[in-house]
């Protein structure tokens, strides 16, 4: 026979607070919506370049496709998760900390902007203006 005390509910009940978030939903709705669009081009892509293989390595062409791109989405969202635990601080610059997790985002971000800033520049012509 099991008992379950008032104590026990209490305790289930504050450790599942998160589920009243709509932080938490938004973000999950966010997150379920990407990876419908991203899994829809994986299967666009796939499909244009399996219909460049003869008929009879079509299939098994899908199937790989589908399989690595699964397990690479797996592999990176594992790494992502790992990723958000290194919060350790790295780097003390006088009253500011870096950890590895901010290191990353910061070297990440200015990769971004750099390559905006260059995909800018040759969209707009700026080749030829050097």
């Amino acid at each position: 026979m099991i008992v379950v005390t008032h104590t026990a509910v209490v305790q289930v009940l504050i450790h599942m607070e998160w589920i009243a978030d709509p932080s938490i939903w938004a973000g999950l709705v966010t997150l379920v919506v990407i990876e419908l669009v991203l899994g829809i081009d994986n299967l666009v892509f796939i499909a244009i370049l399996a219909e460049k293989l003869p008929p009879a390595q079509r299939d098994r062409a899908r199937i790989t496709g589908l399989l690595l791109a699964m397990v690479m989405r797996l592999l990176l969202l594992a790494s992502i998760s790992w990723l958000v635990t290194l919060t350790k601080p790295l780097i003390v610059f006088h009253d500011f900390s870096f950890s590895a997790r901010d290191l990353i985002m910061l070297f990440g971000g200015l990769f971004l902007l750099f390559k905006a800033t260059v995909e800018l520049n040759e969209t707009a012509g700026g080749e030829g203006q050097r």
